[in-house]
């Protein structure tokens, strides 16, 4: 006959399905932390491109500018797209920059009144382009940015 009494041998695998337990919910923890972490990587990463997008666009913007500037006889030119230097930290960006000119009477019409030109310049970002490329992109992928920024003039 056995040393231990009959309720302790019916106890006998308690313990063995207790650590299995722990085990598989640790094990769901863990996958679910690895997940997060990975997910909240990704959107820091999109984040960081979504601020160079951005500053692409600016850049797009204040080359637009110095065109209508410097070009003072065709200061609107239809659209020009543009890849950043790779030089720069915003390589991999191409820059898209269209102008449209609106021109709005000044004064009463019967007087002759002369006509007041706004210039609405729009400096489009994005990644993932192919070389010669422009903003947007049709076929975009899962890290795909891009920014958009007018001004008028």
């Amino acid at each position: 006959m056995s040393a231990r009494p009959i309720h302790l041998r019916r106890q006998a695998g308690v313990g063995l399905v207790t650590a299995i337990f722990l085990l598989v919910v640790l094990g769901g923890l863990a996958l679910a932390m690895v997940s997060l972490s990975g997910a909240q990587q990704t959107a820091s990463a999109l984040d960081v491109q979504g601020a160079r997008a951005y500053q692409a666009a600016r850049a797009g913007i204040e080359w637009g500018l110095y065109q209508n500037l410097r070009n003072p006889a065709r200061p609107c030119v239809a659209s020009s797209s543009f890849a950043l230097p790779a030089t720069s930290t915003l390589s991999g960006f191409v820059v898209t920059v269209t102008c449209t000119s609106i021109a709005a009477p000044v004064g009463t019409p019967a007087a002759g009144a002369a006509a007041l030109v706004r210039y609405v310049l729009t400096a489009t970002a994005c990644n993932l382009q192919p070389a010669g490329g422009s903003c947007p992109n049709p076929g975009n992928g899962t890290d795909y940015v891009e920014r958009q920024i007018k001004v008028t003039i």
